[in-house]
């Protein structure tokens, strides 16, 4: 449980100690991504509204982490709002509930969650070897970015999402990737980009949107600079590699007739 006015939800610890549960219960928002790290968690319980680092942030970084990457993440939190619900099912949270929630209703969902995870093996597959906090914090950037790639940005708001600032964000992804955050953002874009060429028919102008650029214009001439093609010939290059790559199957020609363009 990461929570840091305890206090708060007495009552609701108490029914949880009750029950064949161990509770570790952790203060702030750091302490409590160290402690999923090192406890590896049957479940979470996380609360919204933190100094520092809010739930959200903490939810995030926790994503990034072997450990907690599948555990079930519920947020207990006095934060009400519809904005706020939906926005702590969007990080991936498995439930949202309210403070004001009675101690049996609370143990009704911890149960429910318990059972609905699939836990693996111990030793099926290998664990990650844990990673450093600068590799939680460079990973929950890119994926923040990856989700956000139309909106315009800015380095502070990127590095506050991640439970860090400004600086220390460029100076991570310096040291891990070798470039700056918006080199990447821009790498980024260009990569979805040929993702949506090749796999979808939206039109320029929304592949450009969709990625961020202001006009389907600039987008060509980034990914002409890029890639030394344009978006069009990218995409009738790919085409014509999925047709000549899909399989035919003997069939009667008076039932099936194939056409290439």
């Amino acid at each position: 449980m990461i929570d840091d006015a305890p206090e708060g939800i007495r009552e609701l610890i108490l029914a949880l100690r009750a029950e064949p549960y161990r509770v570790s219960l952790a203060t702030t928002a750091e302490q409590g991504v160290q402690r999923a790290q090192a406890l590896a968690p049957d479940l979470i319980l996380l609360d919204v509204r933190m100094p520092g680092m809010d739930g959200f942030t903490v939810c995030r970084l926790l994503q990034e982490i072997q450990p907690a990457r599948d555990v079930p993440i519920l947020f207990l939190t006095a934060a009400a709002s519809e904005e706020e619900r939906l926005a702590g099912l969007g990080q991936g949270a498995v439930d949202y509930i309210l403070k004001s929630c009675s101690p049996a209703e609370l143990l009704a969902r911890v149960r429910i969650h318990l059972r609905l995870t699939r836990r693996g093996v111990p030793g099926d597959v290998p664990a990650d070897m844990p990673m450093g906090r600068d590799e939680v914090v460079l990973r929950a950037a890119m994926r923040f970015v990856s989700q956000r790639l139309a909106e315009p940005l800015g380095l502070d708001e990127i590095a506050a999402a991640v439970g860090t600032y400004d600086k220390r964000l460029s100076a991570i992804f310096r040291q891990r990737l070798g470039t700056t955050v918006f080199a990447w953002i821009r790498e980024e874009r260009l990569r979805k980009s040929r993702e949506l060429l090749a796999g979808t028919s939206l039109g320029m102008q929304d592949i450009a949107s969709t990625i961020g650029f202001r006009s389907a214009a600039n987008f060509a001439t980034a990914f002409r600079e890029r890639f030394g093609v344009t978006p069009g010939d990218y995409r009738r290059a790919a085409a014509t590699v999925t047709a000549d790559d899909t399989p035919t199957r003997d069939v009667p020609t008076r039932d099936v007739a194939i056409e290439r363009g």
